[in-house]
C-alpha cells in the first residue's frame, strides 16, 4: 500500500480536476452539445487549466521559485495560486459562460473562491491541502449535478467520496500534510461549492 497510495496523489492532482469535472459534465449533459462543441470546450480546459500551469511551473522551477510539482512549501504557493485565480476568471468570463454552461460555470466560480481562500491561507502561512480542496469541491459538484439532473446514480458520488479518503491517506503517507491541513483543504474546497450550489440546484 505504501507504494500504491502515492499514485492517487498524482492521478487526482489538482491540475487535473478541472478536466475531470468538465468531462463529467459533458458526459451527463451530452444531448445538449454537439461533438464539435465538446471537443472545443475540452481543448480550452486542457490549455487553460493544464498546459498553461505546467508551462508556468516549468518557468518557476527553472528560476528556483518552486522545487516540486506538489509545491510543498507554503511560501512557494503564492504565485501559482495567483495565476490559478486569473485562469479561473478567464474561464468564467470568456469560456464557460453562465448562459451556456450554467452548472459548470458555478463549479469554476466555486473553484475560484476556493483558490482565493487557499491564497489567503498561504499569506498567513497556513498550509491547506490543495489536493483535498480540489477533490472535495469536485465531489460536491458531482453530488449536486446528480441531484440536479435526477440521474439516480449514486455510484459516482460514492466513488469520489472513497477517492477523497484514499487521497487523504496518500497525502498522509507521503508526509505532505498534517491531518489539520487536510481538514482545512477539504473545508475550503467544499464551502464555496455548497454556497454556489443553491444558485443552480
Amino acid at each position: 500500500m505504501k507504494r500504491i497510495l502515492p499514485i492517487f496523489s498524482y492521478i487526482f492532482h489538482p491540475i487535473f480536476i478541472s478536466m475531470y469535472a468538465t468531462l463529467f459534465y459533458l458526459f451527463f449533459k451530452h444531448d445538449l452539445f454537439s461533438t464539435q462543441e465538446k471537443y472545443y470546450v475540452l481543448l480550452q480546459i486542457l490549455i487553460i487549466t493544464i498546459l498553461v500551469p505546467i508551462l508556468f511551473y516549468l518557468l518557476l522551477r527553472s528560476t528556483g521559485r518552486v522545487n516540486s510539482i506538489m509545491i510543498h512549501e507554503t511560501s512557494q504557493r503564492k504565485i501559482p495560486l495567483i495565476l490559478q485565480c486569473f485562469l479561473y476568471i478567464l474561464l468564467v468570463k470568456r469560456s464557460i459562460v453562465i448562459s451556456r454552461y450554467p452548472e459548470l460555470h458555478f463549479f469554476f466560480l466555486g473553484a475560484l473562491f476556493s483558490t482565493i481562500l487557499a491564497l489567503i491561507c498561504s499569506l498567513f502561512k497556513i498550509k491547506a491541502s490543495l489536493h483535498m480542496m480540489a477533490l472535495s469541491g469536485f465531489t460536491i459538484f458531482v453530488i449536486g449535478l446528480n441531484t440536479h439532473l435526477q440521474l439516480q446514480n449514486p455510484y459516482w458520488s460514492a466513488f469520489l467520496i472513497l477517492m477523497t479518503g484514499i487521497v487523504a491517506s496518500s497525502r498522509l503517507e507521503m508526509e505532505a500534510h498534517s491531518p489539520n491541513e487536510l481538514v482545512i483543504g477539504t473545508f475550503i474546497g467544499i464551502l464555496p461549492q455548497l454556497l454556489f450550489l443553491y444558485l443552480w440546484l
